[in-house]
């Protein structure tokens, strides 16, 4: 096969998307006309594959028959192959290689869980089969330091080659600076005749091992299984020398490319890129130059966001495995025609797990469970009659809305009995679809409010087959009044592919400030990559027709970089400075800009085809017959509503909602207050005509019971306030702690200070914030305004450790007298004064030296920021803070996180009413509150100890009380506080309680209040975990808060203990100063095993890429490994720790402040504990063993070396079986 330049193509035509559920495929046949077909993807008992079975539909061809005489000048295809393979782990095996001391890379990760509160941490698998770990090594800068050992290399490849592995990834650290030992590693490879090598700085060249490293292992896995799937395509097609079919696959990107380029890298959102690409080519078409592209299909929800040009991203997440490739920005979210419905907790669930296409709904016929198709059926929105007749042993009945009712019946049956409310089943189905429209309204505000973008003036573009059923009412939800519907918005993936441009992307790394001396090297690069991409587009017989140059620009010290079209100096410093104020809402005077990296994307011209005039038909008056009388459930009750075929739809006739307008492939519902217009252009523009009215729970606020419908959106809304709070510090804040290590904290509280809803962020934060709020109201209650803000970190009046500074925000509705809510951001300050850099001493004994304290200071009078008193305060001690204008840069980002919450908050009052927020503010406290009484419910009396390295006890009894279904959970016993700084004040012990409870609670619910209103927890004053003035806390925040929680984990049987420490690491001299915690082993429990190298309980904080790591200061990662065996073994064995030598390049001071170096992590039930920790400083050839506190002074040459616990196992294993 052949590719053409831009050539009149007169054959037939195909633009397919293989989706999840169903096959998409759009036919322009020799003269110009369009057809469409939609196909189960997955239906192996009627054919082998859904595209080939289309094309074989279209030309008239059996089974049998070949297509070798067919007339087909282009086939473009959007598939989940990458997709499915990469989710079902079922890719090539796969020989990672990398530098000597790294192999384990890729399973630490970034280091965070996935999931807060849970005690069974599962960590992606990963998708190499093998690791060789080479002797080679670049420094930063990409100056060699270690020549490759080839002898060795080829040994271990050779090696792999036998065990399978036909695919190699070799990602060596630097190799994106320097590539010259990956490519002898590769060549060595390709010798040995691996079918497939992926070399990282071909496959990505940007800086960050670890998302580098992951990027080639995926593409060393997927791109095999796409050679295979596209020789299965082609076998299918004419292939003699003569012919010329193209065979084109949709790039994650957005561009199109030559079967025989199609990488696996690229091919992971390959038809939803295709969806993007649609919606801006219509949204376009029909005038629209701002728009969110919202593709609802059978397993989730695409969006994006398009304001004149395509964003696109460099890092995502995929199955849980990290791509730094560039993807089209999507947001996806698990909520489609399959997603299941389910009554959980006191609550209604959408989600995230779907039916699929098989078994699918209940209505497919196939035995599957309810889902929001089947609620869709129920409520009128989907008529069985107009969807396509393909279920059924025979793949030819229609949806079964019979089966659909009674499954219904029986859900409001058993939420009767869970809740005494009766409900009809029409009513239990538009709660559900309330609750999908809801979680997709979320999804659209995190790619476009949450960015500093007002989308209410934006039209809403719909496609995917069940997007028109809900694009109005998520419209509602968001504030907007414009829907645009094209004629093939079932289908408009497949179109968008159709339409794409071929298209060839290069980026290179430059990290190079931003001035006149770099802009010669800069165009250089650039002229590089133009070559290498215009070779591309030619190697397929095209030109090149347009070209985008483009600078990611970030400031020095920061991890956002933001694209910047390439240019004269100052306009891209101009361009940049504008983005970011638009974007984060601030700029720095007096920051450099930083290049991190260039790209180039080179664009086809594209080939002209017969395209058939989009002018549409006169309606012939007669179709008016066509139109049917029909009923829609809208607003709890059945409504009168047309059902108009489309054609019948005259232009420029408005029709008013309710109706529903039925189509080839998809259903479009018009609510009340909604009109239709078809235009011209056969476009279908659906717009508001009546003003949104504030909504009101009837029978809820007012009865005092929760309609569970509500309930699921207020903990979303909630929980959606915090999570854009954090959204807005990350942006904001200045400190790397906050920015990059996401070692912040937000959350919403009720005017008591009760908690009601965080993100989940840091668990010490987010159980302990409510004390800030409580000394702020105990300080101030009288004497709060709107506009005040107060700082609070002082331990003896709502803090936890000095660093941990939290802005607290009281909120007024109206003219309130008193404020009606609290927001709270906590954020860890990179200095704070004290003795030490990094306000993290490992030998205080006094709160003074761990730095200044705040007792809820009032930082904003009347909406003015007082940074005289600010300034003075940091300056005002012994050891004051180091690095002041920082302090006040990241107190401003939490003011304007809070203000944000507050913000929101208003929002929700005009849109609900205030008795309604009011009421739910109780309800969603309330329904925590029940699921905790049923982990109590479950437990029993119990007492637990655990002893810490510095020579503590803690010690807690649990007494549970079954009349009133409480639980005391006393700490009399433990350790008086000490002369060091491992006291932990109450609102770290409070934070411990809370958590674990959560975690014990099995169901998605929100961690608020209601968790601990069934707990009395007693903490002796003047223990360790309720020390007085002014003991040193610095370690009772980081290290004790873990031992509480092994300890309470231990009374409940519930889980082994987990590494039980930080790993607190600090580094530095006068110019350059660094703080990282460091992963180790979770604890094993009942029926799961420990994660290895992972952070557990209290803390979530990430780890700096290693490569970002030794650019930005002078270290050199050594090592950074899985300790094998250190986890307890047992039925279920502990999770193992990790080993980190960092090599110092200059003389610096480094504290550590860790625990359990002396006491093993225990093991629980028969389990045996997991290994101690152990820190040492090696200076040449001797090694020096550090303790779990210690302060060294390092010299050029020093490795730092920290090995952390491993988890403790759980349950005995019987010899005799060895179970």
């Amino acid at each position: 096969m052949t590719q053409q330049d831009q050539v009149e193509l007169t054959g037939w035509q195909f633009a397919i998307d293989r989706g999840g559920t169903f096959t998409d495929v759009i036919a322009r046949t020799p003269d110009g006309a369009v057809k469409t077909r939609k196909l189960l993807s997955e239906n192996p008992d009627q054919y082998e594959d859904a595209a080939v079975q289309a094309i074989r539909d279209f030309l008239g061809l059996d089974a049998q028959e070949k297509l070798d005489n067919a007339s087909i000048n282009r086939v473009r295809m959007g598939t989940t192959v990458a997709t499915n393979a990469l989710l079902e782990r079922k890719g090539e095996k796969t020989a990672f290689v990398t530098t000597r001391g790294l192999g384990d890379i890729l399973r630490i990760g970034n280091q965070n869980r996935p999931h807060l509160f849970v005690r069974h941490i599962e960590k992606p698998a990963q998708l190499y089969t093998s690791v060789i770990e080479i002797d080679a090594r670049m420094d930063a800068t990409g100056n060699e330091i270690t020549p490759p050992d080839l002898a060795h290399a080829r040994t271990a490849l050779v090696k792999a080659r036998d065990q399978g592995c036909m695919s190699v990834a070799i990602c060596l650290m630097h190799g994106y600076r320097n590539p010259e030992h990956e490519r002898e590693i590769g060549a060595l490879a390709e010798g040995l005749g691996f079918a497939h090598i992926s070399m990282s700085h071909q496959v990505i060249s940007l800086m960050k091992l670890v998302g580098r490293a992951s990027t080639t292992v995926a593409d060393a896995y997927l791109t095999p299984v796409l050679r295979a799937y596209v020789d299965r395509i082609s076998k299918h097609l004419p292939d003699d020398k003569t012919s010329t079919t193209q065979l084109q696959f949709m790039m994650s990107s957005g561009g199109l490319t030559a079967a025989d380029l199609f990488q696996g890298k690229d091919a992971v959102l390959s038809g939803p890129a295709g969806g993007v690409v649609g919606a801006v080519q219509v949204g376009s078409e029909a005038g629209f130059d701002r728009l969110i592209g919202f593709d609802m299909g059978g397993t989730s929800t695409d969006v994006c966001h398009f304001a004149g040009a395509y964003e696109r991203s460099f890092d995502s997440d995929v199955a849980g495995i990290a791509l730094r490739a560039p993807m089209m920005r999507l947001h996806t979210v698990a909520a489609g025609g399959g997603s299941i419905l389910r009554y959980e907790a006191g609550r209604f669930r959408v989600g995230p797990e779907s039916a699929g296409a098989y078994p699918g709904p209940v209505a497919y016929r196939n035995g599957g469970p309810l889902s929001v198709t089947d609620a869709n059926i129920i409520t009128g929105r989907i008529n069985p009659d107009d969807f396509p007749a393909l279920f059924g042993p025979d793949g030819d009945a229609p949806l079964d809305s019979d089966a659909t009712r009674d499954a219904f019946e029986q859900l409001a049956e058993h939420v009767a009995a869970a809740t005494g409310q009766h409900q009809t089943v029409e009513a239990l189905a538009e709660g559900f679809l309330h609750i999908a429209n809801e979680n997709m309204a979320q999804a659209i505000k995190k790619i476009s409010v949450q960015r500093g973008y007002d989308i209410s003036k934006y039209a809403l573009v719909c496609f995917g087959g069940a997007g028109g059923q809900h694009a109005c009412d998520v419209a509602d939800l968001l504030d907007m009044d414009t829907v645009l519907v094209h004629p093939m918005s079932g289908l408009l993936s497949a179109w968008g592919i159709d339409k794409a441009a071929v298209r060839a992307l290069r980026e290179d790394a430059v990290e190079r400030p931003l001035d006149d001396d770099c802009l010669t090297q800069l165009t250089r690069q650039l002229e590089t990559l133009q070559i290498s991409a215009e070779a591309e587009l030619a190697a397929q017989g095209l030109a090149c027709a347009t070209r985008t140059r483009t600078a990611l620009i970030r400031y020095e010290g920061s991890d956002t970089a933001l694209p910047v079209a390439y240019g004269a100096l100052g306009d891209m410093q101009t361009t940049f400075q504008n983005a970011h104020r638009q974007q984060f809402g601030f700029v720095y005077e007096d920051r450099q800009l930083i290049v991190e990296a260039l790209t180039i994307e080179c664009v086809s011209a594209e080939a002209k085809t017969k395209t058939p005039s989009m002018e549409t038909p006169k309606v012939d008056a007669s179709l008016a017959k066509d139109v049917i009388s029909d009923t829609l459930f809208v607003n709890g009750a059945w409504q009168d509503a047309e059902r108009w075929p489309r054609y019948a739809l005259e232009v420029d006739a408005p029709v008013l909602g309710p109706a529903i307008i039925a189509e080839d492939h998809a259903t479009i519902i018009v609510p009340p207050n909604w009109q239709l217009v078809r235009s011209a252009r056969d476009d279908l523009v659906l717009t508001r005509r009546k003003p949104r009215a504030t909504k009101v729970a009837l029978g809820t606020a007012q009865s005092g019971a929760a309609d569970p419908v509500l309930l699921e959106v207020f903990n979303a809304r909630f929980m959606a306030i915090a999570e854009q709070m954090g959204v807005t510090l990350e942006k904001t804040a200045s400190s790397v702690n906050i920015k990059e290590r996401l070692d912040f904290s937000c959350a919403l509280f009720d005017a008591e200070g009760g908690l009601i809803a965080n993100a989940p962020h840091m668990p010490v934060h987010l159980g302990s914030m409510g004390a800030s709020v409580q000394a702020v109201r105990a300080v101030h209650n009288e004497d709060m305004r709107a506009g005040d803000a107060f700082v609070v970190n002082a331990p003896y009046a709502g803090g936890t450790h000095l660093p941990d500074v939290t802005l607290v925000l009281p909120i007024f509705i109206d003219d309130e007298q008193s404020p009606r809510f609290f927001t709270a951001a906590r954020g860890h300050h990179a200095d704070i004064g004290g003795v030490s850099p990094g306000s993290m001493p490992s030998f205080s004994t006094h709160i003074d030296e761990e730095g200044i304290l705040f007792h809820a200071f009032r930082v904003r009078r009347n909406g003015a920021f007082d940074e005289t008193g600010l300034m003075a305060r940091l300056a005002d001690s012994p050891y004051p803070a180091r690095n002041p204008a920082q302090n006040r840069a990241d107190i401003l980002a939490q003011i304007a996180a809070c203000e944000t919450g507050a913000q929101n908050i208003r929002a929700m009052y005009s849109e609900f009413g205030a008795p309604t927020v009011n009421a739910y503010v109780g309800f969603v406290q309330d329904n925590a509150e029940e699921n905790v009484r049923q982990v109590i419910d479950q437990i029993h009396d119990a007492n637990f100890e655990v002893e810490m390295d510095c020579g503590a006890i803690i010690r807690v009894t649990l007494g549970v009380n079954r009349d009133t279904r409480t639980l005391d959970v006393d700490f009399t016993g433990t350790s008086a506080q000490m002369n060091n700084n491992f006291n932990a004040p109450s609102a770290v012990c409070r934070a411990a309680v809370l958590y674990v409870f959560r975690c014990m609670v099995d169901a998605d619910i929100p961690m608020n209040e209601g968790c601990l209103k069934p707990i009395n927890i007693k903490i002796p004053e003047g223990c360790l975990l309720a020390p007085e003035p002014a003991a040193a806390v610095v370690a009772g925040n980081v290290e004790t808060s873990q031992a509480i929680c092994d300890a309470l984990f231990g009374a409940l049987g519930a889980m082994a203990a987990c590494q039980g420490t930080m790993n607190n690491l600090t580094f530095g001299n006068e110019q350059l100063q660094y703080y990282e915690t460091i992963c180790g082993g979770a604890g094993a429990g009942d029926g799961f095993h420990g994660a290895d190298a992972v952070h557990t309980h209290m803390t979530n904080s990430r780890l700096t890429d290693p490569e970002v790591l030794e650019w930005r200061f002078p270290v050199r990662l050594q090592n950074f490994s899985v300790r094998a065996g250190t986890g307890g073994s047992g039925l279920w064995h502990g999770g193992c720790g990790i080993k980190r030598e960092i090599e110092f390049l200059q003389p610096m001071e480094a504290s550590l402040l860790s625990g359990r170096r002396k006491t093993k992590p225990f093991g629980l039930n028969g389990g045996e504990h997991g290994a101690t920790g152990r820190n040492y400083l090696r200076r040449n050839t001797t090694q020096t063993d550090l303790g779990a506190c210690a302060h060294v002074t390092i010299e050029a040459g020093d490795i730092l070396g920290i090995e952390t616990p491993g988890g403790g196992g759980y349950g005995s294993v019987d010899p005799k079986t060895n179970r």
